[in-house]
């Protein structure tokens, strides 16, 4: 029997909270096997690439490239951006009186 690789467009239900739509593969990373999803902008471009642990998936249903792409415009993911806080600053100048323990300088 041959041992083909999955490589299908398929709307994938990650955990039953979160669906995308693009190319799905399987993908091999050190000893790790993955489920990677290439997803498309309306163009049939890929916008985004992510990897899933096959237990995160919760239902993957093959589809048509066509049908993949208008879910995934719906559905696509945020590009990714680096979470950070503003910058630390006084907010009230009353702050300023106190030392590094919060006392009162005098």
């Amino acid at each position: 029997m041959e041992n083909k690789s999955f490589e299908e467009w398929a709307i994938l239900e990650l955990m039953g909270h979160r669906k995308m739509a693009g190319l799905v593969k399987e993908q091999t990373i050190g000893s790790a096997s993955f489920i990677r999803i290439d997803v498309p902008d309306k163009h049939g471009n890929c916008i985004a690439t992510q990897f899933y642990n096959p237990e995160a998936v919760y239902c993957m249903t093959p589809t048509t490239r066509e049908l993949a792409m208008q879910f995934a415009a719906s559905h696509s993911p945020s590009p990714v951006t680096r979470y950070e806080l503003p910058p630390c600053g006084h907010e009230d100048d009353d702050d300023m009186n106190n030392d590094a323990y919060g006392v009162d300088a005098e």
